[in-house]
């Protein structure tokens, strides 16, 4: 005979996938999918299943979650390309577009990492390389941009609309770069 506390513990399973299923933030989601193999492994050992219970806990569990948290880890971070220098991490515009960035990045879920470049060619090598999603740099004063001290060049189409629509920062133009694609076709 199965016990009532049973029927709350195997409710708990369409609940917690419902809340997965419509979760936006992915490391909620991670969460949620942890306590989502716990409860089906809480199952699996009250209905007697003791082996599949420990292989859902292993495997479904401890696993997954570890494997999923290296890779959401590691796709969602906008990786910028600046000029190496510290005259441009004190100038205050410059800190205003950091800081800009930063709050749109969390925004989105996404970690903003700054990647330092010697010199503009090698900035430029890197964008067209793809080893930055985007880059920062000191505009060419002409009398177009006179208001706008940097220009950032972005090369993810999706990442350029997020930010034409969030960073509201006097300070940069932002452009779309297409990069062409370098690899072989045999």
């Amino acid at each position: 005979m199965i016990d009532s506390y049973t029927y709350v513990i195997v409710a708990l399973l369409p609940l917690a996938a419902f809340m997965l299923v419509f979760q936006v933030n992915p490391y909620h989601a991670l969460v949620i999918r942890a306590i989502l193999g716990a409860v089906a492994a809480l199952v699996y050992g009250v209905l007697g299943a003791a082996d599949v219970a420990l292989t859902e806990a292993l495997v479904g569990t401890m696993l997954a979650i570890t494997l999923y948290v290296v890779a959401v880890r590691s796709s969602l971070v906008m990786r910028l390309g600046i000029l190496d220098g510290s005259e441009l991490e004190k100038e205050d515009d410059f800190a205003q577009i950091i800081t800009k960035l930063r709050k749109v990045s969390y925004k989105y879920h996404l970690r903003l990492e700054l990647v330092q470049y010697s010199h503009q060619e090698a900035l430029e090598a890197a964008l067209m390389a793809k080893d930055v999603h985007a880059t920062c740099t000191p505009s060419i004063n002409t009398e177009a941009n006179s208001d706008r001290p940097y220009h950032t060049s972005i090369r993810i189409h999706r990442l350029f609309e997020i930010l034409q629509d969030e960073l509201t920062s006097p300070a940069t133009t932002l452009a779309y770069i297409t990069v062409p694609n370098t690899e072989d076709k045999h």
